[in-house]
């Protein structure tokens, strides 16, 4: 898309096939707090043959018109007694316990890059598995955008770690998550400084406040999470960014923050 206002409207085609399909399929499309459809599916490998269909079904191409994206939130998998990241819906249909190490996880975001256009993944392992993040970082940090929401907090001193030992190299800012728009800018400049890319969020419990919109633009991130087209506490931000597309009247390029320079 050559605007944001054609790609908003390329999105919000394909959540509505994503709908139709899981409906066809006999699956809830009831939605989650940040307004995406929570079904009751095996694995990552089938969430993602869903979104390819959706894609497709809308007329676009998975991989040239739309890529794919994944919030692991791994701090919630990991047993914290034996380090390992348990996964029980994948074995329920078999009656086995699905657990994963560090390293077994880290190739099996490796078999998801070789078999979907995934250009992202947030909280891939847990907040405090330090060495698993550099290790998964120099593994496929190369290939793919490594974002850390729970390994960060918007912190500075987390961020500054990360940055010192090669973790990551994407930050999710949450500007109330941190509590002042300083500190939240600190971060965003420390991340910029240090070649990490920066993804403006919404949180859990949100309202129809849409100043993340206006951050997200004038620090120049190229990305923002704010939930599926759904809800006014959702469309909101979408709003305003269309608002300051009409206002800034083409001063602003709308680009693919995954594009090569």
């Amino acid at each position: 898309p050559s605007s944001f206002r054609e790609g908003l409207r390329m999105g919000t085609e394909v959540y509505h096939s994503l709908k139709r399909i899981l409906e066809k399929e006999g699956l809830t499309t009831a939605v989650g707090d940040e307004g995406g459809f929570a079904p009751d599916i095996r694995d990552a490998k089938e969430v993602f043959l869903f979104l390819k269909e959706a894609v497709e079904e809308a007329g676009y191409e998975p991989g040239q018109d739309f890529v794919f994206a994944m919030d692991a939130a791994a701090s919630e998998l990991i047993n914290e007694k034996n380090g390992r990241y348990e996964f029980p819906g994948e074995g329920r249909m078999n009656g086995q316990r699905v657990s994963r190490t560090s390293e077994e996880l880290i190739d099996y975001y490796e078999e998801l890059l070789s078999m979907y256009p995934l250009v992202s993944i947030e909280d891939g392992l847990a907040e405090d598995d330090w060495e698993g993040w550099q290790q998964m970082t120099k593994q496929i940090g190369g290939r793919v955008q490594l974002v850390g929401d729970d390994l960060f907090v918007t912190n500075v001193k987390r961020l500054a770690c990360g940055i010192r030992l090669e973790a990551a190299n994407a930050i999710l800012i949450k500007v109330n998550q941190i509590g002042t728009l300083t500190e939240a800018f600190d971060a965003i400049h420390m991340a910029h400084k240090a070649g990490y890319r920066t993804v403006i969020s919404h949180r859990s419990g949100e309202t129809c406040e849409d100043i993340i919109a206006d951050i997200a633009v004038a620090c120049g991130a190229g990305q923002i999470k704010t939930g599926a087209p759904c809800r006014a506490e959702r469309t909101e931000k979408y709003n305003q960014l269309l608002r300051i597309e009409e206002e800034l009247q083409g001063l602003a390029g709308y680009r693919n923050p995954f594009a090569h320079d």
